[in-house]
């Protein structure tokens, strides 16, 4: 299959470009702000978001291969990815971080990828640090009976030179209506190909909503890679990430709460919670002189577990976002059986890490 003979825009008919919906909150009005949220969740119902713009280009290039990525036991990339398998009948590999996983019953995520028809490769940490190594890739494949040849390798959050140029996209559809562009990061290549597609003069800002302090590296990167040196206006905010990824806290979710009453719109909390609330404190910090605009990119929808019950609305324990209330008598989780393998583990001193 080509990648001509792979359309998918007729195959999975998105909803592009995305809708531009203004909001009024005086939290940003009183500074002479103007928000807009730029509606990326409802590009595709299977696959919101960056998850559209950054995996269809890959899609392409994969040409009806089967498709092997990365991803945590909550990546919203994996479950794009095996979506996308179903819906367009490709093979699909999720190699996931923890090896520790593959005897426990699938979480709603993985198990809606392996329901999916996702293969579920699990490897220990240190294997999965070293994924890009071409020696460990190949363990990789080989654990997962595949050929390098035949099977397209879509790195963690689907960040290439491929996705880079597919979210500058976004960029061109926010021409003129913008003077800023607000994202949440987590590998870096939204922000990548944001900025570079936007008009001269926009700039673009981004929220990592991991900890460390490596994505202006990573994004740029990705932009020499793709444009061959840095390209656009962008900068870094890192200071709200709430403790790291799929980390929140009680202010994040009270905040996201009352956005969502105030402009009815669900609030994803691991991502678009957190650029929001980043983007309130640089209008009361007077970031953004009065007359600008400023265009928030909403990239996914809430998970149902990710509303915390009352009296609990922190995952600052762990990197899981909380569990659904207990439904009486609930069918038993799949477990890590046919589609769920372990990788051996990868002894640390026998291969380099990122």
């Amino acid at each position: 299959m080509s990648p001509e003979a792979l359309d998918l825009t007729a195959a999975l008919r998105p909803r592009l470009p995305s809708p531009l919906q203004p909001v009024e909150d005086e939290r940003f009005s009183r500074h002479g702000v103007r928000l807009l949220l730029k509606r990326d969740d409802l590009i595709h119902a299977d696959l919101p978001g960056n998850k559209w713009r950054k995996l269809a280009p890959s899609l392409r290039a994969a040409a009806g291969r089967p498709v092997l990525t990365f991803g945590g036991a909550y990546s919203n990339h994996l479950r794009a990815t095996a979506a996308a398998g179903r819906l367009l009948g490709l093979a699909t590999i999720g190699v996931v971080r923890g090896d520790e996983l593959a005897s426990r019953p699938l979480n709603p995520s993985l198990a809606r990828c392996a329901a999916d028809g996702m293969r579920l490769v699990f490897v220990d940490r240190t294997t999965y640090r070293a994924k890009d190594d071409p020696g460990v890739l190949a363990r990789i494949l080989a654990t997962a009976e595949r050929e390098p040849g035949d099977t397209f390798v879509v790195p963690e959050g689907g960040s290439n030179t491929l996705a880079v140029r597919g979210c500058a996209g976004l960029g061109r559809e926010l021409r003129g209506h913008a003077d800023a562009v607000a994202v949440a990061c987590g590998t870096g290549g939204t922000l990548a190909g944001l900025a570079a597609g936007l008009a001269p003069g926009g700039r673009a800002i981004g929220f990592p909503v991991l900890r460390g302090g490596f994505l202006a590296d990573g994004t740029a990167r990705l932009q020499h890679e793709t444009f061959g040196g840095r390209t656009g206006d962008w900068t870094l905010d890192e200071r709200f990430h709430f403790g790291g990824y799929a980390r929140t806290t009680p202010e994040l979710h009270l905040f996201a709460d009352e956005f969502e009453e105030r402009h009815h719109l669900p609030v994803e909390r691991l991502y678009v919670a957190k650029m929001l609330y980043g983007l309130t404190v640089l209008a009361s910090e007077g970031t953004f002189a009065p007359g600008t605009t400023v265009a928030a990119v909403v990239t996914g929808r809430p998970a149902p577990s990710e509303r915390a019950p009352d009296g609990a609305r922190s995952t600052a324990e762990g990197a899981r976002p909380p569990a659904p209330t207990p439904t009486p008598a609930p069918a038993p989780a799949p477990r890590a059986e046919s589609r769920a393998e372990p990788l051996p583990r990868q002894d640390a001193s026998s291969s380099s890490s990122r």
